[in-house]
């Protein structure tokens, strides 16, 4: 099937893929179709990975508008919302509560069981679970997921090893990008667009 304009799916199973054989069966629109929890890296992800930090702590993190919005829209039709990431940021967490991410789960070394801890409490099996990061940390969790998804400026690693990759960069809509990708897949673009047009 044809991917939305602006974004290409990335076929794992090259040579160079680390992940050649990721879960589940299918391409990306079939495997965004099954997706019932979306887990996020933050930093290069849902930001642009810059961290401005003072003498005593971080004092900003930029976030996209747009970015957010999405994740409204996938809250709304139902979708669970995650965060791992690896560091730890008060700025987050204010994000998060803005947005109604309820899961949020900082300074994560393992970001593959904190996964599945995330789908055993949910009740979502791992191959419904997509997951999108850019760098070498968010390899495993990708692994293990149903849908693996980059922003277009992740390292090449991660590229290679995503089921989809934006055309939108880190913190610039790429999060927008895959959220409307995903209900797209799973035809609810037109239903959540409705109110907005009466």
């Amino acid at each position: 099937m044809p991917q939305p304009a602006g974004s290409r799916a990335v076929k794992p199973g090259a040579a160079a893929d680390p992940l050649a054989g990721v879960a589940g069966p299918g391409g990306p629109t079939q495997r965004a179709a099954r997706v019932r929890l979306l887990a996020m890296d933050v930093d290069g992800t849902l930001t642009d990975g810059t961290l401005l930090i003072g003498q005593d702590a971080e004092i900003a993190k930029a976030f996209s508008v747009r970015d957010g919005f999405g994740l409204t829209l996938l809250a709304k039709a139902g979708i669970e919302l995650a965060l791992i990431t690896g560091r730890h940021s008060l700025i987050v967490e204010r994000r998060a509560a803005e947005l109604g991410i309820r899961r949020v789960h900082q300074a994560v070394k393992d970001k593959l069981t904190t996964l599945r801890k995330i789908c055993a409490e949910t009740g979502i099996a791992l191959d419904q679970a997509a997951f999108i990061g850019d760098d070498w940390p968010d390899l495993p969790p990708m692994a293990a997921c149903g849908l693996a998804a980059a922003p277009v400026d992740a390292v090449e690693e991660v590229r290679l090893a995503a089921h989809w990759v934006s055309s939108a960069r880190a913190g610039h809509g790429a999060v927008r990008e895959l959220a409307m990708f995903i209900l797209d897949s799973q035809r609810r673009h037109g239903e959540l667009l409705t109110p907005y047009r009466s």
